[in-house]
């Protein structure tokens, strides 16, 4: 393999690196961030706590088109 095409490999393969790491990150943070609105939901509306999540949601869509 020529010089040339092993840096290119080799460059290929830490953008590939970098993109995976950039996908973690983003679904830790996306996780994160569920589990604080959740904690804010049920902090607010402790009900939902012991609700079903169909229940739950067709609650909430209640309520929402009320306003």
């Amino acid at each position: 393999m020529e010089k040339t095409e092993k840096e290119l490999l080799q460059a290929r393969h830490r953008l590939e690196e970098a993109q995976a790491r950039d996908r973690v990150k983003e679904r830790k943070a996306r996780t994160r961030r569920l589990i604080q609105e959740g904690a804010v939901l049920e902090k607010a509306f402790p009900a939902a706590a012991s609700m079903e999540l169909e229940a739950l949601e067709a609650y909430l869509s209640q309520q929402l088109q009320h306003e």
